[in-house]
């Protein structure tokens, strides 16, 4: 089977192991499905996410001008606590921020290397934690914006890391942690004004099981600019990496706007 089409972030789906989904404009692949076959995947241009035009990808899978004209992927994306919609204040559009900055937003623990500190919003729980391979995670507080969840993370980068070890991650070499007991450690490290949004007594833990079946003790990372064609056997799908027989792995996050044909 052949399936062409414009790289997104794989679409997922919650269960025992998760499903992941390539999604294209015309069709969608079951990823699933094809663990254990051999796929070839092949480059064939770019397109912009935001303005569709058959641009070179700069960032996140927009193409320069809009990477720096378009909401969406404003500073306070990758740091929180630079929110303003609270306070009235634009970044780039104040209707667009408004709606994503002014809902109910997570901060969390997860465990997908050691444990890391985190922010998302309440809908997008527990996608984020799936897009990270995380294999557990749960909610610290729940506040009614952005700014509140960004102070938060900020106050607790001190004890905790903010990013994911991908390596460990992707060789399964993970660290065991009773999350509920960090959580309690934590609550007198919290803003002033977080501490009432503080979650003591829920036993929420996420558990996250992925479509894997065999782990790589050694990685190689794919790039479509220095390897245009791959050809490889799928041997497991964790967060948005897709992890081949030969220790190669293949991060679809980095490539959205990527035009690829896969054969199957």
């Amino acid at each position: 089977m052949n399936y062409e089409g414009v790289l997104t972030k794989m679409q997922t789906e919650f269960g025992n192991p998760i499903q992941y989904y390539l999604v294209f404009e015309n069709s969608f692949l079951n990823l699933n499905q094809i663990l254990n076959k051999e796929i070839t995947i092949n480059f064939e241009g770019y397109q912009c996410l935001n303005c569709g035009k058959k641009k070179k990808i700069f960032r996140q899978g927009f193409c320069y001008d809009c990477f720096y004209s378009s909401p969406a992927v404003g500073d306070w994306i990758m740091k929180p606590e630079l929110s303003t919609a609270h306070l009235g204040i634009a970044d780039r559009d104040l209707e667009y921020e408004s709606k994503v900055q002014l809902q109910p937003h997570i901060v969390y623990l997860a465990l997908s290397s050691e444990v890391k500190v985190g922010v998302t919003r309440k809908t997008q729980v527990p996608t984020r934690w799936i897009d990270q391979g995380a294999e557990k995670a749960l909610s610290i507080v729940e506040v009614p914006n952005r700014y509140l969840a960004g102070i938060t993370e900020v106050a607790l980068k001190n004890h905790f890391s903010d990013k994911t070890n991908w390596r460990k991650m992707l060789t399964n070499d993970i660290v065991t942690t009773d999350l509920i007991q960090e959580r309690l450690k934590l609550q007198q490290l919290l803003p002033t004004e977080v501490q009432e949004f503080f979650y003591l007594d829920k036993n929420d833990v996420y558990e996250m099981s992925y479509p894997v079946l065999k782990y790589p003790t050694k990685i190689n990372s794919l790039s479509l600019d220095k390897t245009p064609n791959f050809k490889g056997v799928l041997m497991g799908i964790k967060g948005q990496y897709l992890i081949f027989e030969d220790g190669t792995v293949f991060n679809i996050r980095s490539f959205e706007g990527y035009v690829v044909s896969l054969d199957v």
